[in-house]
């Protein structure tokens, strides 16, 4: 069956749980006449790329208050953040100043950015900060507060505090999950108060996002797609994403992986 099958049974898969919560395997087999075999490599499929949660049985909405794990977002969809990564690396000039926030794909960007020179980085993320202040090259600032156990992200009044001191060339923004009207939507609250900082302190601000955080919806706002200078993802959005881009002029780029030297800049 070719791609664009495939991916049109995945699209509407994805839209009947949506509207429903949860699917069973049996009914979306009878909707879209194929074998229940088919429809659970689509679900497993899915729920690796963090669209979905496997169930026994059928599949659910993924939740709206809990992120996957980081040991398994290190490694998801890593082909992606690398290509994604070295675009952004690439738009970052010698001797800039620059945010970078907590997540794995911000990660992937600070180790793009290890054959750069002079930059100065200020930082909410210790394993961004950890990788960076090797560097000898590097001014390495990190935000003080509570470190979180489970993935080196610091938060805290004092962090969003220490951010605001600072005025950077650049905010290397993450995201847990980009909604169909461009809200920009995370996790956790503290987190987002930290990444808002940055937002209004960087005189460009990048978002970095794989596909699977397209129409993925966690609790927390953190803002809206007007407010970005440049999108940097691995595939074309869907299009209500790409009419809002096009409508407030921000610019989008995509990487494809795995051929990670590919460069693919669209301006729309």
């Amino acid at each position: 069956m070719s791609g664009s099958k495939v991916e049109a049974r995945h699209q509407h898969i994805l839209s009947l749980i949506r509207q429903r919560g949860y699917a069973s395997n049996d009914e979306l087999a009878r909707q879209l006449g194929v074998t229940v075999q088919t429809i659970r490599r689509d679900v497993n499929f899915l729920a690796e790329e963090g669209l979905v949660t496997r169930h026994h049985g059928g599949a659910g909405l993924v939740s709206s208050v809990e992120n996957i794990a980081y040991t398994e977002r290190q490694v998801l969809n890593l082909p992606e953040k690398t290509a994604i990564a070295a675009l952004v690396a690439a738009e970052i000039p010698n001797r800039s100043s620059l945010f970078i926030n907590i997540g794995t794909t911000t990660e992937a960007v600070a180790r793009a950015l290890t054959g750069h020179e002079d930059l100065r980085v200020i930082t909410n993320n210790l394993n961004v900060a950890t990788l960076l202040a090797r560097e000898t090259r590097f001014q390495v600032i990190i935000a003080g507060g509570a470190v979180r156990s489970h993935d080196g992200g610091i938060t805290g009044q004092s962090v969003c505090d220490m951010l605001g001191e600072f005025r950077a060339d650049y905010g290397i923004i993450g995201i847990s999950g980009i909604d169909e009207d461009g809200s920009l939507l995370d996790f956790d609250y503290d987190e987002v108060r930290a990444a808002r900082t940055i937002m209004r302190n960087s005189r460009q601000v990048f978002l970095v996002v794989t596909h699977a955080k397209f129409g993925r919806r966690p609790l927390v706002r953190l803002g809206h797609l007007s407010e970005i200078s440049a999108l940097f993802t691995d595939r074309p959005p869907p299009p209500a994403i790409r009419q809002l881009l096009s409508e407030h002029g921000i610019r989008l780029h995509i990487a494809e992986a795995p051929a990670l030297a590919l460069d693919n800049k669209t301006n729309i």
